[in-house]
């Protein structure tokens, strides 16, 4: 019999987060933001990736952030909130932190300034899996964290922690993908637009939304799409990026800045401005990249 998957090939999004001129949190308007992607978007959102700035909040940041988030959300069940730090010491801080205002679900990162040996990975779990036995965690295989797991470790982890119940991959390493999801098949495996419209087909997967979302309502047409139109839509999509990437050239090069190209889509009023010393894209590309939009893809 087929193994069942922990959790559910849901739409994944993130929720950037904006900041003004003086680099202070946009209360107001990350509310609204929160509100319209749940929306017309998923229920299924998260903060704190690479999109949503984890690697650069402080721990008043991430609190004050964190509040809003699940205040704003009109069913805080489905949040998560992600986790990168170099410290595991902070990892669970900020953990436990969250679990207090109500969140069950969280997105891990593994610490990048070395990459972590065959114990430091297992112990690495155990003090977040195992120490927090009542919540679910998803991990984020990137190779930022200098470390990517295969399918065999991920079954091995799985066994230990079954509260272990996702991975998230970037990517276009079909291969990889593929032999991760096969070989840890508990586990769910969420995959940008690229890699969910080569696999869906063949594989069960959720889809981690990523330039779908300059049009919400086609965003989930694509994670609903299978067979002949989903791989129409990722070919239109593909264009579109690589029309956004002349725009945007080497002026930007962290995950946030493209997100919030698209989040402003929607909301106008939302800045591009990343936290410093990373690099942000500007107004006028934005409007370049905004104009150069296929017809069928506006929002």
């Amino acid at each position: 019999m087929k193994t069942p998957r922990r959790t559910p090939p849901v739409l994944l999004a993130t929720c950037p987060v904006p900041w003004n001129e003086k680099g202070e949190f946009e209360e107001g308007l990350f509310r609204s933001t929160v509100v319209q992607l749940y929306r017309d978007l998923t229920p299924n959102l998260y903060i704190f990736g690479t999109a949503g700035e984890g690697h650069a909040v402080s721990d008043r940041q991430f609190e004050s952030i964190a509040r809003a988030f699940h205040s704003a959300l009109p069913d805080p069940t489905h949040g998560m909130v992600g986790i990168i730090s170099l410290s595991l010491g902070t990892m669970i801080e900020r953990i436990a932190l969250a679990r207090e205002l109500g969140f069950r679900q969280f997105q891990l990162s593994l610490p990048s300034w070395g990459a972590l040996n065959d114990g430091e990975l297992g112990l690495f779990f155990r003090e977040t899996c195992g120490r927090f036995p009542d919540c679910s965690f998803l991990h984020y295989n990137l190779a930022r964290s200098r470390r990517i797991l295969r399918g065999a470790e991920y079954a091995r982890l799985a066994q230990a922690h079954p509260n272990l119940v996702a991975i998230k991959m970037g990517g276009t390493d079909f291969a990889a993908q593929t032999e991760v999801a096969t070989n840890a098949p508990e586990l769910q495996c969420f995959f940008t637009e690229m890699s969910y419209a080569e696999l869906r087909d063949n594989l069960e997967c959720g889809l981690l939304a990523s330039i779908s979302t300059i049009n919400l309502r086609r965003s989930r047409e694509f994670h609903a799409a299978r067979g002949e139109k989903l791989r129409a839509l990722c070919a239109e999509l593909i264009e579109i990026r690589a029309g956004m990437k002349a725009i945007v050239g080497e002026a930007a090069h962290m995950d946030g800045a493209f997100d919030k190209l698209y989040v402003k889509l929607h909301a106008p009023a939302f800045p591009l401005r990343l936290l410093p010393p990373y690099a942000s894209t500007t107004d006028p590309m934005f409007e370049r990249f905004r104009d150069g939009i296929p017809t069928a893809w506006r929002a």
